[in-house]
């Protein structure tokens, strides 16, 4: 789900929403950061999830600006009981700093570019 569904539809969304997770779905909110939700959304939206837009990523470690801010969405997710998944993680040094800040969850280029489920399946699922 991202911000900009959540700004267009906010009471129908709410209410959606929270029926969905009291039926066990989990929910993530995708490309967090990036749209026009307030921060309180954070609350009044049943989240599991909170996934780091690549945007951020891009920057770590060397960027400041992105470095602080990658961190502080980091412990926010924290201090809320969120899992925070980084979007869009290319290199060593940008999965070194993200697990370092205490993200557990990526994706990205750094495993592989997207595939088909039927390669997905061969290459990544061990069974």
């Amino acid at each position: 789900l991202t911000e900009s569904a959540l700004v267009d539809n906010y009471t129908s969304a709410k209410e959606i929403l929270n029926e969905i997770h009291q039926m066990g779905i989990r929910i993530a909110l995708d490309d967090f950061g990036t749209g026009y939700a307030s921060m309180s959304y954070l609350k009044d939206f049943p989240f599991d999830t909170i996934k780091l837009d690549r945007s951020f990523v891009q920057g770590v470690p060397d960027d400041i600006e992105s470095a602080a801010i990658v961190k502080a969405m980091i412990q926010l997710a924290e201090a809320l009981k969120l899992n925070i998944v980084a979007e869009g993680i290319e290199t060593e040094p940008q999965k070194t700093f993200l697990t370092d800040h205490g993200c557990t969850y990526g994706q990205g280029f750094l495993w592989s570019k997207p595939v088909p489920a039927d390669e997905f399946e061969k290459n990544f699922l061990i069974y």
